[in-house]
């Protein structure tokens, strides 16, 4: 973790469990326009969402943890709102609530990833 995201930021990190680790780099890779890299050390495998200049975190294989009820962890799609919700299906995912405004703080679409975890597009508009 940088020392940005340890001054500056009240999340610096997160774990979100996949149960096929390809499948869902693919999908966040598409759904955040970001890369995402899969590594492998030491018998275990997990994947990095492109971090170098804001909140880091990873996929990790656990199905077992997977919910679709659990903490409601909002992801950056700034400026492009509506091109990411429009990649949720495409990669397997599904749209449970589309783009709407909260009020102040921009707007934001709640959606099941590929691997079955509920999590939140945010963005400060709703392009």
């Amino acid at each position: 973790m940088s020392d940005l995201n340890t001054l500056h930021n009240r999340a610096v990190w997160f774990d979100i469990p996949v149960a096929e680790l390809k499948r869902a780099a693919d999908f966040y890779s598409a759904m955040l326009a970001v890369k995402v890299d899969i590594f492998s050390e030491a018998g275990f495998s997990f994947a990095v969402i492109e971090h170098s200049d804001g909140n880091g975190g990873c996929l990790v294989p656990n199905p077992a943890d997977i919910s679709d009820k659990g903490v409601m962890l909002y992801l950056n799609v700034d400026g492009r709102i509506q091109d990411a919700v429009a990649k949720v299906n495409l990669h397997g995912g599904k749209v449970l609530q589309a783009v709407h405004a909260i009020g102040p703080h921009g707007f934001r679409a709640v959606v099941i990833d590929s691997e079955g975890n509920r999590v939140v597009l945010h963005s400060e508009t709703d392009a």
